[in-house]
């Protein structure tokens, strides 16, 4: 049966595995034929993702994105690939006066620059084949901005710039990048982050269709991975159940 979103045969690198959207991710894609090589830091919770992908010949390994030495290890270790999600990142809210050297570090660090730095290594190293799909995670926050998230919308804008560019240069071997910014998806994320009851309801209110699943991100990573999207790229995805209508 034709089916231009299926993932078999596909070998897919997704980063941050271990929890919430990466998570999901992971194990959608595993439903969908691919082969799934996963990483994260923490391995007890890496190892949940795993047990609960379906299918086989899947991976885990263990890295530490903001570690040069892990990411060459990791490079070192993973097959070459048709695909990548990047779901690796942090949340941290302080007004801009607030912020110190070590926080403006370890954000970028987490969610811009260890994608940079595993996007090169991947290209050099030759771990993406012709055709291959990088799905980077980015976030409505890049344009829709609160109070206190001046750090994590200026990474998450920096990666949108990044996609482009990068897609602009690997377009000639067929590689496409695209970017997928979600809106609001409780994950374990937001839980450490210490979000009141009040202010989940406050964004419960301002999401016409609710609230969102990692489901519902994996499914557009599955397009943008899948032969379906063979013509896109350079492109920012905005699936937010309609919360930046408002």
């Amino acid at each position: 049966m034709y089916n231009p979103f299926s993932l078999e045969g596909k070998t897919i690198l997704v980063t941050g595995a271990s929890s919430g959207i990466g998570q999901g991710v992971a194990i959608d894609l595993s439903k969908m034929g691919a082969k799934v090589v996963i990483t994260a830091r923490n391995k007890d919770r890496l190892n949940r993702t795993f047990e609960s992908m379906e299918g086989g010949g899947h991976e885990q390994i263990i890295a530490d994105l903001c570690d040069i030495g892990e990411v060459e290890h990791l490079i070192d270790q993973i097959p070459v690939l048709d695909g990548t999600v990047f779901c690796a990142g942090i949340v941290k809210t302080l007004p801009v006066r607030n912020i110190k050297d070590d926080v403006i570090t370890e954000v970028f660090d987490a969610n811009i620059i260890s994608d940079i730095r595993l996007s090169s290594r991947l290209l050099k190293k030759k771990k993406l084949s012709i055709g291959a799909s990088v799905v980077m995670i980015s976030s409505v926050s890049t344009f829709n901005v609160k109070v206190g998230n001046s750090l994590y919308s200026a990474s998450k804008g920096a990666m949108n710039s990044f996609a482009k560019a990068m897609a602009l240069e690997v377009s000639n071997q067929k590689i496409r990048v695209n970017c997928v910014q979600p809106g609001f998806v409780p994950t374990n994320i937001l839980e450490n982050h210490g979000m009141s009851e009040d202010a989940l309801q406050w964004y419960a209110e301002r999401h016409p269709l609710g609230f969102g699943t990692p489901t519902d991100i994996a499914n557009v990573c599955i397009y943008l991975l899948s032969n379906a999207s063979r013509w896109v790229t350079g492109s920012v995805f905005t699936i937010d159940g309609g919360y930046t209508l408002q």
